[in-house]
Formats: C-alpha cells, structure tokens, sequence
C-alpha cells in the first residue's frame, strides 16, 4: 500500500506534516480528515522512487512515454475559467457536467486536459478541491482553499465569483506595479548602451586626434584624463565589468535563497525611497485582500492567516503575519498584534479594529483593499512623474560630462593654432 507526504492545519491552527498510507490519495485525505485535520497539500511519498522505472517504460506501440511536465494554466485563462465555471453552477448544471461543458469549450489543450483530469477525478467519488489539488501549479493554497470552503457551505458559485473578483483585482495591481518598474529599467537600459558606446568607440578617436595636434606631452584637463582613463579601461578590459556584473547577480541569489538574507533584501526594498511607498501599499492591499476574501468565504482566521502568511511574496510581511498568527492562536484579536508589527500604517489598524469590533472585518479588509488599490494607482503615477525628470538629469550630467571633457582640449587646440 502506497505512503502519502500531507501538510495540514489542525483545529488549533498549526501546520502539521507527516507521512501516511492509504490505498489512494482520496483515502488518505479522508483519514486525515477524520483526524480533523484541515489538508492543504497531500502527493505520492514514492514517486521518486519509480521515477526511474517510469522513464524506462514504454508507451503502447513501443513508443517511449516521455512527460513533459505538469500542465499550467496561465493566470488569464484561469481568472475566465473560475469565471464560466461560477456562470454555469450559477444557472443550475451539475459541477460534472460544467467541468466537461468547459472542456468541449476549452480552446487552449493544457485547459482541457485540467478540466478532463478534474472531471474524472470527480467522477471517480473525490472531491473538487482533491481533483484540483492534483495541479498544484495551476491552482495554489489561496485557491484551493477556497474551493473547500465553498464545497463545505454549499455556496460554490458564489466562491467562484468571489474568487475571478480577488485574482482581477490582484493582476490589475500586479501589472501596475510591473509597468512602474519596467518603465525604468528600459530607459536605464538604453542609457547605459548609449553611454557605453560613446565611450568605447567614440572617445578613443578623440583620444587620438588630440595627442596627435597636442602632442604626447600636453597636459590634459582633469576631467578629459578620468574620461580618457575609464575609455581605455571600458575597451580593453571590458570583462571586469561583465565579471563584476556577474558576481553582483551571483551574490544576491546566494543571499536571496537564505531566509534571513530575503528578509534584508525585501526590508530594503519595503523602505527604500521612491519604490519603498508603492511596495509597502501594494503588500498591505494584497494582505487585506487575500485575508477578506478567505475570511468572506468561510476560511477560519487562522486557516486565512496561514494561507496569507504563504502567498505574501515579502518576507518580512511573511514574518508579521506570522506573529500575528501566533497571538491570534493565543486568543487575541487581529488589530492588536497588526500594529504590533510595526508595518501596518495606523488607519488600516483602526480599521481592523473597527471591523473586529462590528463584527464586519471581512467587509472592512475589502474596504482597506480598495483604498489601497487607489493609492497604488497615485503611487505609480507620482513614481513616474518623478522618476522622468531624475532619469533627465541624470543621464544629461553623464553625457555633458563626456561633452565637456571632449570640448576642453579643444580650446587649447584652438588657441594653439591661434
């Protein structure tokens, strides 16, 4: 009988892993079930192990059977997807026959063999959440999640509609906050081509010209001589710079892939200036979000928290949602422990606290999460209206400091020949 590698969260809110074995995925998620244990990832403990013979193996025909992984289906499509699954259970069709309608529809092979492998998984007695469980990269946590709330409180569509809404919603924010970044490092870029190419194919000419007419021992000004310098290094010893570039990359992986070095590197970036604002209100709408959406469908809190804690992106608001969570499972509220963290600005504490108090929290992180949707909005356009004038007057002092470097030997030129 296979073994099975779960994580769950018992009814205490703790995450719990260990190894279990059932005859099927399905039975063993039952098992733990009756273990009251919330599943949140469940997968083959021996896969691995016949990895090996899997590849040896051959197809009908003769064939080798060569798997070219786990289909994934983009974000889009799946925002439209939830959407027309939500229409149909909506208007009343049984969620088999909306899952196989769907996939007649499916335009796109990878969503039809999601939607073909969910329907007979159904079919075969599991549950929606465990069909889809199968496809970790299609669906995550949130996701999931969420499915089995709505299985639970019978309210499927309405999830489904719930769910399109918070992943629109997500993506629009995400795709301004890529467009704030993007703009730029494109422009960035192209300056520092340009400068690059003044420098080693331009300047050296001048180099040239002016020890010709000058001569070899005509001093030259300060600024003309750094020029010169960094010309000559930029042409014959240009792989410094790529070596340098290299490791510069290298390193911050390095330190990236280390718990406390993200949590350094994502500090720096929540407080650093111009970026700092528009990171730290696109994380603190993302957290109100994902928690009122999670909540609204019948997520426990701390079941919310966890799932929250995970899909962050930021590791030291990983780390305040953490502690939140631990004081939450102590018996206090969520406003307290929020402003403890010292991340969350004073209005979105009082209007947790306000929440809690209502008992509307769930409506009230919506609301926080609208409100910081439009500061998002105003944080990238300021970013923007500030970063032209910077990138101006930055790359005219780049350019006007080789202009003038090149224009000052030219003056002696003209009153040599004078």
């Amino acid at each position: 009988m296979p073994h099975y590698l779960y994580t769950a969260v018992n009814a205490s809110g703790k995450e719990q892993k260990g190894k279990i074995q059932a005859a099927s995925p399905e039975e063993a998620a039952e098992l733990l079930k009756k273990q009251q244990l919330f599943i949140t990832s469940i997968k083959d403990a021996d896969a691995k192990k016949n990895a090996p013979a899997a590849k040896k193996g051959k197809a009908k025909g003769g064939a080798m059977n060569i798997s070219l992984g786990a289909p994934v289906i983009k974000k889009k499509e799946l925002v439209v997807l939830t959407r027309q699954l939500a229409t149909l259970l909506d208007a009343g069709l049984p969620l088999i026959r909306s899952l196989r309608t769907l996939e007649r529809q499916a335009k796109n092979p990878v969503v039809a063999k999601v939607l073909n492998s969910a329907a007979e998984t159904v079919e075969g007695g599991a549950t929606f959440a465990e069909a889809l469980a199968k496809h970790p990269k299609s669906f995550d946590k949130l996701y999931l999640n969420m499915i089995r709330a709505g299985e639970a409180s019978g309210a499927m569509e309405v999830i489904l509609n719930r769910l399109a809404t918070f992943m629109e919603k997500a993506s629009k924010i995400a795709g301004k906050v890529k467009s704030a970044m993007i703009y730029p490092a494109v422009v960035l870029s192209i300056a520092g081509l340009v400068t690059a190419g003044l420098m080693v194919f331009i300047v050296p000419n001048f180099q040239k010209i002016f020890g010709e007419l000058l001569g070899p021992k005509e001093p030259m000004p300060a600024i003309t001589q750094l020029v010169m310098n960094t010309s000559k290094l930029m042409k014959e010893q240009g792989w410094i710079f790529l070596v340098a570039g290299a490791v510069i990359i290298v390193l911050y992986k390095i330190v990236n892939s280390n718990k406390y070095g993200k949590w350094g590197i994502d500090w720096v970036k929540y407080n650093m200036p111009l970026f700092g604002p528009l990171i730290s209100r696109t994380a603190i709408s993302q957290f109100a979000r994902t928690l009122g959406t999670l909540m609204s469908s019948g997520v426990p809190v701390l079941n919310a928290l966890i799932i929250v804690r995970d899909t962050a992106g930021n590791e030291v608001v990983t780390t305040a949602i953490q502690k939140v969570h631990d004081a939450v499972k102590e018996g206090e509220g969520i406003a307290g422990p929020l402003g403890a963290t010292g991340i969350f600005p004073a209005m979105v504490i009082s209007m947790v606290e306000v929440g809690e108090e209502t008992g509307k929290l769930p409506d009230m992180l919506d609301r926080i999460a609208d409100t910081y949707d439009e500061e998002v909005d105003n944080a990238v356009g300021a970013l923007t209206s500030m970063i032209e004038p910077l990138m101006i007057v930055g790359l005219a002092v780049v350019v006007g400091t080789i202009v003038v470097a090149l224009f000052l030997p030219l003056t002696k030129l003209i009153e040599k020949l004078g």
